[in-house]
Order: C-alpha cells, then sequence, then structure tokens
C-alpha cells in the first residue's frame, strides 16, 4: 500500500491538486504495478512563513528574488 505524502507552499488550485494525485497515481500504476485503489496521496500546504529554504524563510527568499 503506497503512502505519498506531496509537500507544497499554500497556493496550489484545487484543480492542481487533482492533477497531482492523478498523476502520482498513475505514475505508482506505471511504475511498480501497484492498484490505484491501493494508493494514499496526501497534500499537505504550509505556509511559506513555515518553510525555509537557502537559509531564509520562503517568504523573505521570495521578496529577495523579486528586487
Amino acid at each position: 500500500m503506497p503512502y505519498v505524502n506531496i509537500q507544497i507552499t499554500r497556493g496550489a488550485t484545487r484543480e492542481q491538486k487533482a492533477e497531482l494525485v492523478k498523476d502520482t497515481t498513475a505514475s505508482l500504476v506505471r511504475v511498480l504495478g501497484k492498484q490505484p485503489e491501493h494508493i494514499h496521496v496526501v497534500i499537505q500546504e504550509i505556509a511559506e512563513e513555515d518553510w525555509g529554504y537557502a537559509g531564509l524563510l520562503t517568504d523573505e527568499w521570495k521578496r529577495q528574488q523579486s528586487k
């Protein structure tokens, strides 16, 4: 029973999340031969101020990139 946890920063639409679940499931079916009904995909959205990247919180890193 595959369990996949996808962590992203907030902002994805419902349609984008559905596509992630569909594509992840299809990949496990194709590559590992798993049955779709045995695959669990969880999407966790994390606030940018709760995610660090390159030594900075992601919201600060994005602000610096936009300068």
